[in-house]
């Protein structure tokens, strides 16, 4: 396994973060997560028409770059550091390695070009209204219906759920329990019994809905009563994307802060130069560049298919959650009374690293999971 990115790593990261920086200016990301989709349609389709982003680990054959997970991870990790409002995580992180994953394959051929594209948003549907991450709280039920499954239940905490045009549900057979009978099933975002609303959250750059399933017609994705292994594997990728992109929103809130403190003067030297302040500034370098390690290396670990994969991709979310959080306190600690208010940025990267700590589980749950598979 390499332990550094190549030259051509290094310079698609280069070009992704001036593209980026160009078109989520903090401006930018405020004007879009005060609207109701959080993101535009005509700017969603002109970032994957140039750049081809939602189709960098989706293979050729499916009408994408094929490339892996460690770039699929700068991506993320770029997007993080510029806090791009779009649909991109809930699209390439969640619902395209859930089809991956699970889905045959005439089901990817059928469904990953048009993603690919980013003429289709996704995102998968699994969480009810306990935030349970877990398959065994699954309530949704989908019974067969003259060829087809009609759902029935809720799902909350979908990520970009309000908008996806594509649905990609976790439920299970009438009457089954555990992960016994789970099936994962795709459904159009605009289908017949569908009801989807927007939820209220403290992180606005990053939309979330609960979606209310009464009869709704779905497409089995793979086969039948065989998800748990898919989603398991789905979740694993999914914490370290979460992981890179939490590094990435980490790296920016230190670079910010530690630009500030040199520039704030006091007493008639830069206020850089106390103690404390430096304190704190290597307090966050070490924390962001250890997340960064485990972030890294759990991407690289996917590629390589590594048999400790669960616990590796625990122990990125953990670290990441662990380190972004604390950056954030530091950051606005650091700003001093103007790190509190509105019109300063900090709060921005704040709320996403609070929201994102407990998106999929926060750090003891994932810590506790690193060391049941190392200890089994």
């Amino acid at each position: 396994m390499r332990f550094s990115f190549t030259p051509e790593q290094d310079e698609f990261r280069a070009t992704l973060r001036r593209a980026l920086e160009a078109r989520s200016p903090t401006k930018e990301v405020r004007r879009l997560m005060a609207t109701e989709a959080g993101f535009e349609r005509d700017g969603w389709k002109r970032l994957n028409q140039e750049l081809g982003l939602t189709a960098i680990h989706v293979p050729e054959a499916y009408g994408g770059q094929g490339f892996g997970f460690s770039e699929l991870g700068i991506v993320l990790e770029e997007m993080g550091r510029g806090l791009l409002c779009a649909p991109y995580f809930s699209t390439a992180a969640l619902a395209t390695t859930a089809i991956l994953n699970a889905g045959t394959e005439e089901q990817k051929r059928a469904l990953l070009p048009s993603i690919a594209s980013g003429e289709v948003t996704a995102t998968l549907a699994f969480a009810e209204e306990s935030g349970s991450n877990e398959p065994s709280a699954v309530t949704t039920t989908a019974a067969p219906s003259g060829g087809v499954f009609r759902l029935e239940g809720t799902k909350s905490f979908v990520l970009d759920g309000h908008t996806a045009d594509l649905i990609v549900v976790l439920a299970r057979r009438p009457g089954s329990k555990g992960e016994d009978g789970l099936s994962l099933f795709t459904v159009a975002g605009d289908a017949p019994g569908l009801t989807r609303r927007a939820l209220k959250t403290m992180d606005e750059t990053r939309k979330l809905a609960h979606l209310a399933f009464r009869s709704v017609e779905a497409k089995l994705l793979g086969e039948e009563g065989a998800a748990a292994a898919p989603f398991a594997k789905t979740m694993q990728q999914a914490l370290i994307c979460l992981a890179n992109e939490m590094v990435g929103g980490a790296e920016r809130l230190r670079e910010d802060a530690l630009a500030y403190v040199k520039m704030r003067m006091q007493f008639g030297r830069s206020i850089a130069s106390f103690q404390t302040t430096k304190n704190k500034a290597a307090d966050m370098l070490l924390d962001v560049e250890l997340a960064k390690s485990a972030a890294y290396y759990a991407a690289a670990a996917i590629d390589e298919g590594d048999e400790d994969l669960p616990a590796l991709a625990s122990l990125a979310k953990a670290s990441a959650a662990e380190a972004s959080l604390q950056t954030a306190i530091h950051a606005v600690q650091m700003h001093g009374g103007i790190g509190f208010t509105w019109d300063n940025d900090t709060h921005l990267w704040f709320k996403r690293a609070k929201s994102s700590e407990i998106l999929f589980g926060d750090a003891n749950e994932h810590r506790e999971k690193m060391m049941q598979h190392w200890t089994h």
